[in-house]
């Protein structure tokens, strides 16, 4: 009987650990969404911009647009999800996804594009801050560090996998079956999360008021708990977006490299990421939050400053560059899943709305830094130098004044 009783124990904890692992690649995938969609195209701006008779620096405008839209479009769904729960506003926001991949992939000219990315972003919003909320939901502490941990390797590994994926559907079916490829992940993950995640926002339903949901925002910005680690995310999301936006132009057409050579560049750079996102939790449990997240700032201010005299004093050589991206996504990997759970772990309650203040300010230092990179210089290595140091710099000033 004993014996019975034991297996059925150990059957139904094997069930639980497997139920969990589920959801966390579920939740990864949600968070995932938006950055693929953005990144898996890079290697084809020179061909889409062949295509529509712009210039490349054109089509990175379906970059920005991408990034503004998907900034503020978090604000609304964080308090959608409050309301009305998790399900139906990730469920509707991977349909509109869908719906403005299909519209890309039919494109045939630049303000075309521009609409489906803009319908691809007021989508893949709400999959991506909710992705945090449901996360807050689930998980607390350390467990919830370390599914932090699992999404910032997640949105490493998409942009980092998807050039060369990208690359690859571009050689042999043309540009337009990448959106293809990404209308069938975001079914894939809606069909996935119906299945094992579902609703996990059981509390009390919050108001949708306007003026108290600018209240309950209001509340968040005064609180230095939630600013501070905020308004770190957003500065390093800057540095990183500067990089996805510029490297690919820098590698392309100052150093020549081809599209699939990129791709595997971008895919190795993951596993750096990779370790990073594995390193933080054990290092926030050894040194403290805190301190944790200066070694990955610290890292971020020397990738940065190093990136910027490969540059203006290595005369353009390519391993100084390299090295130098390399570190400061090292120290990204390390700041990003720790501010993230340092920001939304004080407010289980508010889950949904801190998670899109968050997501916000992620994504509105995401569009600034590729705005910047773009136009503070007009050599994009030396722009995506300046905008690497100045951010990194800020960031490390602030978190130490916090």
């Amino acid at each position: 009987m004993s014996i019975e009783v034991e297996g059925t124990v150990s059957a139904a904890g094997h069930g639980r650990q497997a139920g969990a692992a589920a959801r966390r690649i579920v939740i990864c995938a949600l968070a995932a969404t938006g950055i693929l969609a953005t990144n898996i195209f890079l290697p084809s701006l020179p061909v889409i911009a062949a295509d529509f008779h712009v210039s490349s620096a054109a089509v990175t405008s379906a970059f920005t647009i991408f990034l503004a839209i998907f900034a503020i479009g978090q604000l609304i769904a964080g308090p959608l999800s409050d309301r009305f729960g998790r399900r139906m506003p990730i469920l509707i926001g991977l349909g509109i996804f869908i719906a403005g991949t299909i519209w890309c992939a039919f494109a045939r000219d630049l303000s075309s594009l521009l609409i489906g990315r803009s319908m691809q972003a007021c989508g893949a919003c709400a999959a991506s801050v909710l992705s945090r909320a449901i996360a807050r939901d689930l998980f607390d502490g350390q467990a919830l560090a370390k599914v932090m941990a699992s999404i910032t390797m997640a949105t490493a590994a998409a942009p980092g996998f998807s050039p060369l994926l990208g690359s690859a559907l571009d050689l042999f079916f043309g540009w337009r079956s990448e959106f293809a490829f990404v209308a069938a992940f975001a079914l894939c993950t809606a069909l996935a999360y119906a299945t094992f995640v579902g609703e996990t926002n059981d509390g009390a339903r919050r108001s949708l008021n306007p003026l108290k949901i600018a209240g309950f925002y209001l509340e968040l910005v005064r609180d230095r708990r939630f600013v501070a680690p905020a308004r770190t995310a957003g500065l390093v999301m800057a540095g990183l977006f500067a990089i996805f936006s510029s490297a690919p132009r820098v590698l392309l057409e100052s150093f020549g490299f081809l599209p699939i050579t990129l791709g595997e560049l971008f895919a190795g750079v993951v596993f750096l990421v990779f370790a990073a996102g594995m390193l933080a939790p054990r290092l926030s449990a050894r040194v403290g939050s805190c301190r944790a997240t200066s070694v990955g700032l610290g890292l971020t201010v020397l990738g940065g400053a190093g990136l910027l005299c490969a540059v203006l004093l290595a005369n353009g050589a390519l391993l100084p560059f390299l090295l130098a991206a390399s570190v400061f996504l090292f120290g990204v990997g390390i700041v990003s899943p720790l501010s993230s759970a340092a920001a939304l772990s004080p407010f289980g309650s508010k889950a949904g709305i801190a998670a899109a203040l968050f997501g916000f300010s992620q994504m509105a230092g995401a569009a600034c830094g590729a705005s910047l990179a773009a136009v503070v210089a007009s050599d994009p290595a030396v722009g995506l130098g300046i905008v690497l140091t100045v951010t990194s710099l800020v960031a490390v000033i602030l978190h130490e004044r916090r």
